[in-house]
């Protein structure tokens, strides 16, 4: 039983697409998560199209369907941005080890 906390258990795409537009409005709907299928010639078989390709469409939908029926929200998603690495501290030891020998494999070391 791995979907006993998940608040969307149960709710089909279409119903929860169906009360977004009933309660925004095609209009407000493509303010709030502005994809096209929702601002240019907007209705729900072209959204559910879309929003079936589309997981991060599809992620933004249900957050706000949530947030709109006051359920538990997910929990953010940690995201593997790199981030940037500290350069090394340069000592006497370390100074010429540091510079970068452009080549060296072919001219040789000419420290």
């Amino acid at each position: 039983m791995t979907q006993v906390n998940n608040p969307l258990h149960g709710v089909k795409l279409e119903n929860l697409l169906n009360d977004l537009v009933d309660h925004y409005g095609w209009e407000e709907l493509g303010r709030r998560i502005d994809i096209r299928c929702f601002n240019h010639d907007p209705s729900i078989k072209s959204s559910l199209k879309f929003l079936r390709k589309t997981p991060w469409a599809r992620e933004k939908v249900e957050y706000l369907y949530l947030k709109m029926n006051k359920l538990p929200l997910p929990k953010p998603k940690q995201t593997q941005a790199r981030q940037p690495q500290a350069a090394p501290k340069q000592t006497s030891e370390n100074k010429s080890a540091a510079k970068p020998q452009v080549n060296s494999h072919i001219w040789g070391d000419k420290s």
